[in-house]
């Protein structure tokens, strides 16, 4: 008997469809027709054990204890999915073969890895498990996937550096958030303070966020325009660019701060020759934008449809799993494998079916385009997230769900449109010794751009540098006509606070926010804060522990997470460390680095960590109120020392 292990119940249907009928359901499975079984997990089905299972003094929170570190890792059934575990076990010792059949990603590959260690399944069995990766949940992809089944070997270091990466949040999380808490009260603060290596980076965003727009003040700035003229009544708007002299009244930004020299320039350079001493013209193409993976999805659908992350993650999962309508969500990958491409047309056919507002933009598309986005060099374990070719009627979904699903349609139609064509026109004059430029950017084509009309009103036109629609031909040396110099006054305004899209990505473009210049270059274009999968649930956790706060659509920090931040060491509060650990994590799965190379460093660092956290006085938290909303159930009397803290980042 082969046993099929999916990761959840949906994934073990979708599979049991894609096999010989007749099915026979069981209890936590299915047995199919060719003899073969389909189980599942339930998500997680094991967890990391508390500490004081290692020791029962660990069950009291000393200072003294800390830092704790396992001898031997272990780990327990959880109590909710204990019964299907049980199932598992027997069907386990029954099977002749395993087939792995875990969501395409870190997650999933540890999650039925650790059960297939639990089990102690070993011996040929274990050195011929087989690994199946479904990104899509109808009936003919599943049967794609399981004819293309990968040795579960190749897949190890991606299951330990999940390994690694579960136990080092469990060692950062146990550990500061008890010797923080044991601070906190100290000043009588009598929450738990839960620090972890990514929910606390994420915190340390926000709170440096707020300081900056209560410490802003605003300063005024100044910028000249020379309105020209040419020989043939056409207009033109330059810019004034200030030269080197100018710099001792200009800010960091080059904005000129001082009134009367921008009033002098204007009033200099009213009535006089503008003469042409460059010009330059360039006829550009930008291509397609990539298909959405979840943070690039989760950001537009939080810019459009005012959605938040878990709320867009939760309607993806939907759409993958209920309605099978698009491909896996949780995918940090905006590339397709190539074979893909010979699935468009009945993709596009699909589209059109789905959506009437895309229907005849599907007409329009070009299916014998091939953007960049189909490249296997850069697929992994998953590939971005697509519409499937399954046809339903969009009314039976909610309102919100045809919206995500329009978003991931029209990303992926994109695919099929030519590039948008436009001309960069420039002229540089001067003007009484001054230096101007005139800038216009003319569409030639719309191309893909046509897909997104709607959106084309944005806020970022408003600071458009292109002053004119077009320009006139002229040539290097003619003088033309300087009717007016106009001052232009601006008041320089504050950082904008937080919101859903800005903060996810802030997480996904952690390298602007990273101090150390060696790792910003390395994070420029790959890791970002957290991964796919847990970004949404991290921002939550905030919200749930009473560190972050909604007003409107702004997120601030709560008294609560602005007192943890202001406590702790600079590494626990800023991205730097998190994100060397998702690089080396990242070199873990790429066979680069080792487990033990991973987690000997983070050990000694948390002594350090540990000693350091004992002479903190936590004086911003004096006073401040607890709110303990996600521990009512665990503990009634919210007694901190008893209550348990999930390391999870």
């Amino acid at each position: 008997m082969i046993l099929y292990i999916a990761e959840k119940p949906s994934l073990g249907r979708a599979i049991a469809d894609a096999l010989p009928k007749p099915h026979k359901k069981a209890e936590g499975c299915i047995y199919v027709g060719s003899g073969d079984c389909v189980s599942w997990c339930v998500g997680h089905l094991l967890e990391q054990v508390e500490p004081d299972h290692y020791d029962v003094k660990y069950k009291s929170w000393c200072v003294e204890d800390l830092p704790i570190i396992p001898e031997q890792w272990q780990l327990k059934p959880k109590l909710p999915t204990k019964k299907q575990l049980s199932i598992l076990r027997k069907l386990v010792k029954e099977a002749d073969e395993i087939v792995h059949a875990g969501d395409p990603d870190r997650e999933g590959q540890l999650l039925v890895d650790e059960v297939i260690d639990y089990l102690q399944v070993s011996g040929n069995k274990r050195e011929s498990i087989q690994r199946c990766l479904v990104s899509d949940l109808n009936t003919s992809a599943v049967k794609r996937a399981l004819s293309q089944l990968r040795p579960n070997k190749e897949f190890i270091p991606l299951s330990v550096s999940a390994l690694a990466r579960a136990r080092a949040d469990w060692l950062y999380g146990i550990n500061m958030t008890r010797a923080y808490t044991l601070q906190g009260r100290k000043v009588g603060y009598t929450g738990v303070l839960s620090v972890g290596r990514v929910q606390t980076p994420l915190l340390g965003l926000v709170v440096r966020r707020d300081r900056e727009i209560e410490s802003f003040v605003s300063r005024q700035y100044y910028e000249v325009v020379a309105h020209i003229e040419t020989p043939q009544k056409e207009r033109i708007e330059a810019k004034w660019l200030p030269s080197e002299a100018c710099q001792p009244y200009q800010d960091e930004e080059q904005r000129v701060l001082s009134k009367s020299l921008a009033e002098k320039v204007a009033s200099t350079i009213t009535g006089k020759p503008a003469v042409v001493i460059r010009t330059n013209q360039k006829n550009k193409k930008q291509a397609p934008p990539l298909p959405y993976n979840l943070s690039a999805l989760q950001i537009d659908a939080a810019k459009q449809l005012g959605l938040s992350a878990k709320q867009i993650l939760d309607i993806c999962q939907v759409l993958y799993e209920r309605h099978k309508l698009i491909t896996y969500p949780r995918s940090d990958c905006r590339y397709l494998p190539e074979e893909h491409f010979d699935q468009r047309t009945t993709v596009l056919s699909a589209i059109a079916n789905n959506s009437l507002a895309l229907k005849h933009r599907v007409s329009s598309a070009m299916p014998g385009l091939k953007s960049k986005a189909w490249n296997n060099q850069k697929v992994g374990a998953h590939h971005a997230i697509i519409p499937t070719a399954k046809q339903t009627d969009l009314d039976k979904l909610r309102t919100t769900e045809q919206a995500v699903y329009q978003l991931v349609a029209r990303q992926y139609l994109a695919q099929f449109y030519p590039p948008f064509e436009y001309r960069d026109s420039e002229i540089h004059f001067v003007i009484e010794g001054g230096q101007f430029l005139a800038k216009a950017r003319l569409t030639v084509k719309q191309g893909w751009k046509s897909l997104f009309a709607r959106q084309s009103s944005d806020p970022k036109q408003k600071t458009d540098p292109f002053l004119n629609k077009s320009l006139p031909t002229v040539t290097k040396g003619e003088e033309l006509f300087c009717q007016q110099g106009e001052l232009i006054e601006k008041q320089t305004t504050p950082p904008k606070p937080f919101d859903d899209a800005s903060l996810l990505a802030a997480m996904t473009n952690i390298a602007r926010y990273v101090d150390d210049p060696t790792l910003k270059q390395i994070l420029k274009d790959t890791d970002g804060l957290g991964t796919e999968a847990t970004r949404a649930g991290i921002i939550e956790l905030l919200f749930k522990r009473g560190f972050l706060i909604r007003s409107g659509k702004q997120i601030r920090a709560s008294d609560a997470g602005k007192g943890l931040v202001a406590s702790l060491p600079a590494i626990a509060t800023k991205p730097d460390m998190t994100a060397r650990w998702e690089m080396q994590l990242d070199s873990i799965q790429h066979r680069e680095l080792n487990y033990r190379c991973f987690m000997a460093p983070l050990e000694q660092d948390l002594e350090q960590l540990v000693t350091q956290s004992r002479s903190v006085v936590m004086e911003q938290l004096r006073g401040v109120k607890v709110k303990l909303k996600s521990f009512k159930r665990r503990n009634k009397s919210k007694t901190p020392q008893k209550l348990k803290v999930k390391a999870n980042g």
